[in-house]
């Protein structure tokens, strides 16, 4: 018989050695998906090699959905859903220092937080019976029960505000937040927490947003771990049942990201050490059908570390940054193409106009065969390492849930990477960049 404390430390024991991994030898994954009554989207993958279980509960809820004056809330929502559960019938409250022992005791974790696009929240815990049963009722409490208490919010708001005001005196929050509104104007991908949206949010509000969006109906579950369909069918009922019960109703079409009209070159004074560069405009969807030859293309280009080419000519050739890189952020709308780097003030224009040009030569003419086969080798080398322990694994399958990918989708990337060619790259490129038309922000260069 397993005690609670014997069962937390050995769980304390497993997360710290991360021995909950598949194998390693490569195999299909067994991806099951079936939709339950309340119209939750199930998707699991059975891991019973080590007594652990990894959940991930998603919903759109996300920061787009935030309203303009009220940017931050989804964030704030989700951060305050984890401080604490009201009390209901005879479950007592617990406040957030309660709800964080309880969770110690377990040896067990419960989470949320919010992207762009979803607010998740994500449960860990041994699969013992006795252990997981206790875990899995906690979690549903606090996913349903969250107490969302007005004097822990006046507290937690006069942190953030002061959070706030310190994050301004830093360059790279302000290289962010220019870069962010130059590249998504109006559109919520933009929207950022200031003190003026903090000071607009109301535990109502909190309380408003999260009833109208954290739905079974709405909700995609993703578990990889020790339990088989019918277990997982049954804790994805129990985890959401304290939930309002209610038939969901479209949530309203949000716009696309707009391509950008002009470049855009802003160059703000500030007293630095490095100046902040970014260059960038909205990159593509998650659904581009082009995502492979993108991914292949800026791995070459800037997302490969030292041996991309950004880094070659910017750091190794010239000296000009320790580092720099490039990367696109797809989601459910088309997220921020970037360039960034950090560098000595006298050299920012210097190293600003070799980023432009090695990015205007890569989209004219693609990568060179030599490049384009070292990035797929590495890249098609790594993938392993992509989903070598139960959380990682989740987060991939939790990826194909939200995106819609076919469950074979991991199985076949190895090839998907191996299928890309020159051409391949060279034409997506071309079709999602546009290099002069791009936004640039420059914090603490020479005006």
């Amino acid at each position: 018989m397993h005690t609670i404390k014997t069962i937390a430390a050995r769980a304390g024991t497993i997360c710290a050695t991360g021995l909950f991994c598949i194998n390693s030898a490569w195999a299909a994954i067994p991806i099951q998906h079936w939709t339950q009554p309340s119209g939750a989207q199930v998707y699991l993958v059975p891991s019973p090699a080590i007594p652990m279980l990894d959940v991930q509960i998603d919903f759109d809820a996300g920061s787009r959905r935030d309203p303009a004056a009220q940017a931050g809330l989804a964030n704030l929502t989700a951060s305050m859903a984890g401080q604490g559960v009201r009390a209901v019938g005879p479950a007592p409250a617990l406040d957030d220092n309660a709800l964080g022992e309880a969770w110690a005791d377990l040896g067990a974790s419960f989470g949320g937080s919010a992207s762009a696009d979803r607010m998740g929240f994500s449960l860990r815990s041994l699969t013992y019976p006795d252990l997981l049963a206790q875990a899995t009722a906690l979690a549903a409490r606090q996913l349903g029960e969250p107490a969302f208490d007005a004097t822990l919010w006046q507290r937690e708001r006069q942190k953030l505000a002061a959070q706030l005001k310190d994050a301004a005196t830093r360059p790279a929050t302000v290289a962010g937040r220019a870069f962010a509104a130059a590249v998504y104007g109006s559109h919520p991908y933009g929207y950022q927490l200031t003190e003026a949206t903090l000071a607009r949010i109301s535990v109502a509000d909190m309380r408003a947003f999260y009833s109208a969006t954290v739905l079974p109906c709405r909700a995609t579950v993703s578990l990889v771990g020790a339990v088989d369909r019918a277990q997982a069918d049954a804790l994805v009922t129990q985890l959401l049942a304290r939930l309002p019960q209610t038939a969901c109703t479209p949530l309203p079409t949000l716009p696309d990201v707009a391509p950008l009209a002009q470049a855009s070159d802003q160059r703000i004074l500030f007293d630095a050490a490095q100046a902040q560069v970014l260059l960038g405009q909205p990159g593509y969807k998650r659904t581009d059908p082009d995502f492979f030859a993108l991914l292949v293309g800026n791995h070459i280009l800037g997302g490969g570390g030292f041996g991309s080419r950004l880094t070659t000519e910017v750091r190794e050739k010239r000296g000009l940054s320790y580092s720099v890189y490039s990367g696109f952020g797809p989601g459910l709308h088309a997220g921020a193409f970037t360039i960034g780097l950090q560098t000595r003030p006298d050299q920012a224009a210097q190293a600003l106009q070799v980023a432009k040009d090695v990015l205007a030569r890569f989209v004219a003419d693609g990568p060179s065969a030599t490049e384009l086969q070292a990035a797929k080798a590495n890249l098609a080398g790594g993938f392993a390492l992509r989903i070598d322990s139960n959380r990682k694994l989740l987060d991939n399958v939790a990826n194909i849930a939200w995106n819609h990918l076919p469950l074979d989708y991991l199985d076949h990337w190895p090839e998907q990477i191996e299928r890309v060619t020159q051409a391949d790259i060279q034409k997506a490129f071309v079709r999602v960049l546009q290099p002069e038309k791009m936004a640039t922000v420059v914090v603490g260069g020479n005006p």
